[in-house]
């Protein structure tokens, strides 16, 4: 993928809230997105100088120049959870019916967990239910209704690393006819050890083209030390049984390598959490595709690519014909 000239998009100076909770905030990173209505619409993470987490909505003409709301997005339906939740972050958005639908990781005392929020506006945000009691982050609902059935992809945290934080290797996908009960209908893929992909994570919900479902990812190369390199990458999933992976690429597509991704917060970080098809028609394999990260957690990068070449440059060889 190649940087936007206007990269990093978004920083914490353009977070210009009169809530008290934004004023002079530390960071704005991981946002969620969506094209609706012909406008790109963001749900920032955004961190203050108390280290809260806070939701800031976004919305953009051309995808490029955004208007940040003053005021963060309020949470609802929360407040009897069983467990004490910390944050609630890292968003990503799909439009199902007449919805928005939006998971978040949620940390609790009880660890991480994946849960779902409808919303009409993506100003309010109404909590629904988690995927389940086990530790599991980088929850992404796939953006239409599969055989009747939504679909999610999901990290279990089966590993801890030298630090004591949670992460994983391996992603499930898991089915539910009603957003409340779901099952896991299987592994869709695993790390790849001593390579850039050791530890992986779903980044922006998968987007559909005509040879398959466009799944892009997080890897994380923790073999050179320190806190590991994230970098992403991609894989193409089949249409009808989308836990089945067509083709994953050998090679990243974007790594950290300009100052704003190789310092800030969490050093060598560049983490897809919106993937957003420029068209209002459907996707074909030169829609250009304009996809916001996180930089090490301090501000949203931009870089922007066509599917074809992100499949190209990836390492998948495939006949376009």
């Amino acid at each position: 993928m190649k940087r936007h000239p206007l990269s990093p998009i978004l920083t914490r100076k353009d977070i210009l809230g009169i809530d008290s909770r934004l004023r002079d905030v530390s960071s704005v990173f991981n946002p969620g997105g969506i094209r609706w209505q012909g406008k790109t619409t963001l749900l920032l993470r955004v961190q203050n100088r108390a280290r809260q987490t806070l939701l800031v909505k976004a919305i953009s003409k051309d995808g490029l120049k955004f208007v940040t709301d003053v005021k963060p997005v309020s949470f609802h339906g929360v407040k009897g959870f069983a467990d004490r939740i910390f944050h609630i972050y890292d968003p990503r958005i799909v439009r199902i019916g007449e919805r928005f639908l939006v998971t978040c990781a949620m940390d609790t005392e009880s660890g991480c967990r994946v849960g779902i929020f409808g919303s009409e506006d993506l100003e309010h945000l109404e909590f629904i239910s988690l995927l389940s009691d086990a530790d599991q982050r980088n929850g992404v609902l796939f953006p239409e209704l599969i055989d009747g059935r939504y679909l999610m992809l999901s990290r279990p945290n089966e590993i801890t690393g030298p630090d004591g934080v949670r992460s994983g290797d391996r992603i499930g996908c898991y089915s539910s006819a009603d957003l409340y009960s779901w099952q896991e209908e299987g592994e869709l893929m695993k790390g790849q050890p001593h390579y850039w992909d050791e530890l992986i994570g779903s980044g922006p919900p998968p987007i559909r083209t005509p040879i398959g479902w466009l799944h892009i990812y997080h890897g994380v190369a923790t073999h050179f030390g320190g806190g590991g390199i994230y970098q992403a990458g991609l894989s193409l999933l089949d249409l009808k049984e989308p836990w089945k992976t067509i083709v994953r690429g050998p090679y990243n597509v974007l790594e950290p390598r300009e100052p704003y991704e190789t310092c800030g917060q969490v050093p060598n970080v560049v983490f897809p959490t919106a993937a957003i098809p420029m068209t209002d028609a459907e996707v074909d394999l030169d829609t250009p595709i304009y996809l916001y990260y996180g930089a090490a957690d301090t501000c949203v990068g931009l870089a922007v690519s066509t599917i074809q070449d992100l499949l190209l440059y990836s390492g998948i060889e495939l006949s376009f014909t």
